[in-house]
């Protein structure tokens, strides 16, 4: 009786506790609904304004494409400075990188074992020249006798042929004596002709000679710079059909100047002349040599160092874009063509060339279509844009072929 007492006592006010909770989730609940409501309804009232992008009309112009091959640059003639004689290197006269004229001492051997042969030789030649003196006398003292019949002339004959040998003893002599002032001579190195002091390996004290493996330098002359490059079997093909001429000399000589693209991509002062180097194949390379001189009056131009041949062909119609008007996906190059109705579309293209800061193409695009300029990352297919007309003429003004 006591418990069921309890339980009706406490039970209106559970119900009306349960009532209240259940009405605030429920208030929450739409206040939530509303809300998602007016934000969807809000994005979808949300309008992006028109995009105002520069667009170009694509001409036809004529231009210069170029192909391009990695070279290496030698001198018109690298010497080897080698020793001739042996000894101790007693005195270097240049440093590494210097330039010398033609006949400028270079290097100096120590000399003294080469003085004294000289000296020996030189003694010997004083003995051989009195000795044909000496001869000589006794033929001059036996031809009166003879011719007075006093003695017979066995005794000339015999004094004839002593100074027949003490005038060959004498020139034997002379040769030795030349020949040593000749190692002497090489003691002394000298340039052979003007041009730049290559890496010096030896120092003062070394010993060096005829069977040192390494020169002494290398000199190179660079008022003509040869650029070295290989052209594939592929590349010799267009080659040949791109020039006029019935031989691969004839073709040469149709060539015009190229250019070297130098390491910091500066394209050098003076254009070179291109000359047929190997006249086969290497067939492990699958490439043919070729080479292009250059003047190098400045001195710019060093052995050993790299750059590029570009090759020129000119195009007398070619439908030109610049490269900053594409974009790339997928090994493929695109740009963003504009529609009648302003909007745009992305559409491949193929490259055929590039001549500066523009790309030559030769399909994807035809002359009179209108592309994107710049802008294009903010691009999707389908966008309409606000077009803003910019001459191509006054494009290539400011930025030429």
């Amino acid at each position: 009786m006591y418990k069921g007492y309890h339980i009706d006592h406490q039970f209106p006010r559970l119900v009306a506790f349960i009532y209240k909770y259940i009405i605030l989730i429920i208030g929450f609940a739409t206040i939530a609904v509303l809300a998602a409501c007016n934000s969807t309804s809000g994005n979808e009232n949300m309008s992006f304004p028109t995009q105002a992008l520069p667009v170009i009309t694509v001409v036809s112009l004529p231009a210069t494409t170029y192909q391009e091959y990695s070279a290496s640059l030698e001198g018109s003639k690298d010497i080897e400075i080698r020793p001739q004689v042996d000894g101790i290197l007693e005195k270097i006269y240049i440093d590494e990188g210097a330039y010398v004229k033609k006949g400028q001492p270079l290097f100096y051997i120590n000399s003294r074992t080469y003085q004294e042969q000289v000296n020996n030789a030189r003694a010997n030649l004083s003995a051989a020249r009195a000795n044909m003196a000496q001869a000589a006398i006794n033929v001059s003292k036996l031809k009166p006798l003879v011719q007075n019949n006093v003695i017979s002339d066995v005794q000339l004959k015999t004094a004839q042929a002593a100074h027949d040998v003490a005038a060959a003893t004498v020139t034997q002599a002379q040769s030795i004596l030349h020949q040593a002032e000749i190692s002497r001579g090489y003691t002394l190195l000298r340039a052979p002709v003007e041009g730049y002091i290559g890496r010096i390996p030896f120092k003062t004290g070394s010993l060096v000679g005829t069977t040192t493996t390494e020169p002494l330098t290398v000199l190179s002359e660079t008022k003509n710079v040869y650029a070295y490059f290989s052209l594939s079997e592929k590349d010799f093909l267009l080659f040949k059909n791109q020039f006029a001429g019935n031989s691969i000399q004839e073709k040469i000589k149709t060539m015009p100047p190229v250019e070297l693209l130098l390491a910091d991509n500066t394209v050098y002062a003076q254009k070179g002349q291109v000359q047929l180097v190997s006249g086969q194949f290497n067939s492990s390379m699958g490439a043919i040599s070729f080479r292009a001189t250059f003047k190098n009056n400045d001195g710019m131009l060093r052995s050993g160092i790299t750059g590029k041949i570009r090759i020129p062909h000119s195009i007398t119609s070619a439908i030109v874009i610049p490269q900053e008007s594409t974009f790339e996906l997928q090994d493929k190059v695109f740009v963003f063509a504009l529609s009648d109705s302003n909007k745009v579309t992305s559409t491949p293209i193929s490259i055929a060339g590039k001549s500066g800061n523009y790309y030559l193409i030769d399909n994807g695009i035809k002359k009179g279509d209108q592309i994107v300029f710049t802008g294009l990352d903010r691009l999707r297919d389908g966008m309409v844009i606000q077009p803003q007309p910019i001459s191509m003429d006054s494009l290539i003004i400011a930025r030429p072929l």
